[in-house]
């Protein structure tokens, strides 16, 4: 069940992480979840990448554990 969780959890991070830095190329003054962050454009854009990034990560760990447990019962 872990796994399962950390699965949604990376997804998330995966869907939140690239729309927001999709929005901010799109509209560089709508930083978003990020707005109170201050460093202005490069740091929203890297906060965001760094979440899609993460998000994958733990998508792909996540999935191949929990279909892992899946097969070992």
């Amino acid at each position: 069940m872990k796994h399962v969780t950390v699965l949604i959890i990376g997804m998330l991070l995966l869907v939140l992480g690239t729309q927001g830095a999709i929005r901010l190329l799109a509209d560089h003054d709508n930083a978003g979840l990020l707005a109170r962050l201050p460093g202005g454009f490069a740091v929203w854009l890297t906060c965001y990448a760094m979440a899609a990034v993460t998000g994958a990560l733990l998508a792909g760990w996540g999935g191949k554990q929990a279909k892992q447990n899946g097969r070992g019962r």
